[in-house]
């Protein structure tokens, strides 16, 4: 008996520079995502932030949960610069993880830079039209 359609996670196994972005998605490994994206050491997971405007401890919880494998974090929060919480702040560099928010387009660009120098970098992206 067929089960019907079975929605999964999104989640690329691997790590990819991000080729294009806008229209609320990004293009990377020759595929798209509609919506926000984390991009991290296990691969680039689609990501739904309860707040893009106000990103908190919850919706960085599996940053935290592979913050051994990160030296730099990078959030992109939207089309402007929004600076998180300075308890979420703290909290990530007690995990060893030094964190800049900036616009989604900077965070994307200088993510795909240190990606390519081979840093432990991770970013997590807010989706823009």
């Amino acid at each position: 008996m067929s089960r019907g359609i079975v929605v999964r996670e999104a989640h690329f196994p691997g790590r990819a520079p991000i080729d294009a972005y806008g229209n609320g998605g990004f293009r990377f490994a020759d595929m798209s995502h509609r919506g926000s994206i984390q991009c991290l050491p296990s691969g680039i997971h689609g990501w739904q932030p309860a707040d893009p405007h106000n990103i908190g401890a919850a919706d960085l919880s599996r940053v935290l949960d592979e913050a051994a494998d990160i030296e730099v974090l990078l959030v992109g929060t939207g089309p402007e610069l929004k600076r998180l919480p300075a308890e979420l702040r703290e909290q990530l560099r007690a995990a060893g993880v030094k964190v800049d928010s900036m616009s989604t387009g900077a965070a994307l660009r200088t993510y795909n830079v240190l990606l390519a120098e081979n840093r432990q970098v991770a970013a997590c992206l807010v989706a823009v039209d």
